[in-house]
């Protein structure tokens, strides 16, 4: 109906007016002419940030600016060109003298997206106390908003807004609080919400299997991803999100199995594997050791990113495939992209494991030419470089000249390399350091205690296995996984959880008895 009215409002000669405002030609059609439904139709066409203001002025000329329908608009536009546009929506939005739930929801929107986040709760406050309540569609980004600054405090106080106009169990406001609880680590939360919704939809799904997997539960991920299907959300339904949400966890809990369904069901379905979906599942391969279907990927994949570009360095690199990372390296220069942190943090990485200090050096080097800054991990690697090349003086000193406070990742690098060398006395004193720094991780502990066993000093392994149990610091249980007849057994210390367990450790019970005939013999 409205672009009915609108053509029928403006005959063609304006309308080919309008659109030459646009190119930068002169127009002389008058203002007064044109209503707000054609404004909004140019708001349309706007593609940059200059042609926008001028349209504004034209608009302001006009005396629609006071129109809430044009002035949303106006303020969504503005939002949608860059963050930089803030003030000009913000500003558009203060000189309205009436102002309706849509113009407060796009500039609360606006806040949400691009920031600054505090803003949009703010807002949505002062919203609240000019006597116009926020609706199901304002509290999404106001917890959008909360989320993003990981602020689980505010996410409450608004979460006690919500029941309070009976929102809570309205889907779109369920699944923002379900995002928002997940984004400031309050899964088990986040959990409950979930569950008290009457209605799911995939994007409910969604948000719980990315909370799950990027709060370290990946066993609980996979959980839900199975619940969802047999949920009547099936597969045919699966989005995108969805799988790219899912896979790490297969990856962090081993669960290589659901990865190949995944894969076999984005084949089957015909979905576009682009560089989120294309990254998730080279990493998969490449963890289970198939770095050529890795790589098969990430050569079928016509957008690839910088993000898709580190992940298969990164998984050339896991497996000692040094010249392939650097060779990569080499195509994705001549691309036209440039690397960012993650990918060159990669990269020296890789140099330190194959022991190319001069190559990683250059690469440390060339970071600000690539307009990357160096952070801690980066100075971390250039330790584990020089360290694993036996050269623990150079990395002492290169730790004393670090323009950053050097912190446990730094220490942790000297560390394990003192361990290689068996370096006790600089061991010692990194030791102690990483005590202050990281005092709750049970591997810096063990580490010193092994190299004092090894030395045969018995009493001060003794102390600090002791400190250990004073501290009642935990060992994160380590896992080990076998494949057999292509499917992947996951294994730890202890470990019950397989159904053929007694059968298992009868075996192993049978060739202790075996290997202590042996000796006996």
């Amino acid at each position: 109906m409205l672009a009915r009215q609108s053509q029928s409002l403006v005959p063609p000669t304006e309308a080919f007016k309008f659109l030459s405002f646009f190119t930068g030609v002169r127009t002389y059609t008058k203002p007064h002419y044109r209503n707000s439904y054609d404004y909004t139709d140019l708001l349309q066409l706007c593609r940059n940030t200059n042609s926008l203001k001028k349209l504004h002025a034209q608009i302001i000329l006009s005396g629609v600016h006071q129109n809430p329908f044009v002035a949303s608009k106006l303020v969504g536009k503005y939002v949608e060109h860059s963050s930089s546009c803030m003030k000009e929506a913000r500003k558009v939005f203060d000189e309205l003298t009436e102002r309706d739930v849509f113009v407060w929801n796009m500039l609360i929107q606006g806040y949400a997206n691009v920031g600054p986040f505090s803003e949009a709760i703010k807002m949505c406050n002062q919203m609240r106390l000019s006597g116009l309540p926020p609706n199901q569609y304002t509290y999404p980004f106001v917890l959008k908003a909360c989320g993003a600054m990981r602020d689980g405090k505010q996410g409450r106080v608004v979460h006690g807004q919500v029941m309070k106009s009976g929102l809570e169990l309205q889907v779109f406001v369920g699944n923002a609080l379900v995002a928002m609880y997940s984004k400031c680590g309050e899964v088990e939360v986040s959990r409950r919400v979930f569950d008290e919704l009457p209605q799911k939809d995939l994007v409910s799904w969604n948000s719980l299997i990315s909370g799950y997997a990027t709060n370290g539960c990946p066993n609980a991920a996979i959980q839900i991803f199975r619940a969802m299907l047999q949920d009547g959300a099936n597969a045919s339904l699966l989005e995108h999100a969805t799988l790219v949400s899912v896979l790490p966890a297969c990856v962090d809990a081993s669960a290589i199995e659901v990865g190949f369904w995944i894969h076999l069901y984005v084949v089957k379905s015909g979905i576009e594997i682009d560089s989120a979906l294309g990254s998730a599942l080279v990493t998969m391969y490449a963890n289970c050791g198939r770095v050529g279907v890795s790589r098969v990927i990430f050569d079928r994949v016509s957008d690839k990113t910088v993000v898709l570009w580190s992940t298969m360095m990164r998984g050339y690199g896991m497996h000692g495939h040094t010249d392939e990372v650097l060779q990569m390296f080499t195509q994705f220069e001549e691309s036209g992209l440039d690397p960012d942190a993650v990918m060159l943090l990669c990269l020296l990485s890789t140099c330190s494991h194959a022991g190319m200090v001069a190559k990683g050096l250059e690469i440390f080097e060339k970071m600000e030419k690539y307009g990357v800054e160096k952070n801690e991990k980066h100075y971390a690697c250039i330790v584990d470089l020089l360290g694993r090349a036996g050269l623990l003086d150079r990395a002492v000193t290169f730790i004393e000249s670090m323009p950053i406070r050097a912190g446990k990742d730094v220490y942790g690098a000297l560390l394990g390399a003192c361990r290689i060398h068996n370096n006790i006395k600089l061991a010692e004193e990194t030791a102690e350091r990483l005590f202050v720094l990281d005092p709750e991780n049970a591997g810096r502990y063990i580490l010193l205690a092994s190299m004092y066993e090894d030395a045969g000093r018995w009493e001060d392994a003794a102390r600090v296995r002791r400190l250990i149990r004073d501290k009642n610091i935990k060992k994160p249980t380590g896992h080990s996984s076998i494949e057999v007849e292509c499917i992947y057994h996951t294994f730890g210390a202890d470990d019950e959880s397989h159904p053929y367990t007694n059968q298992i450790f009868d075996t192993l019970e049978r060739l202790d008895g075996i290997m202590e005939e042996d000796i006996d013999l």
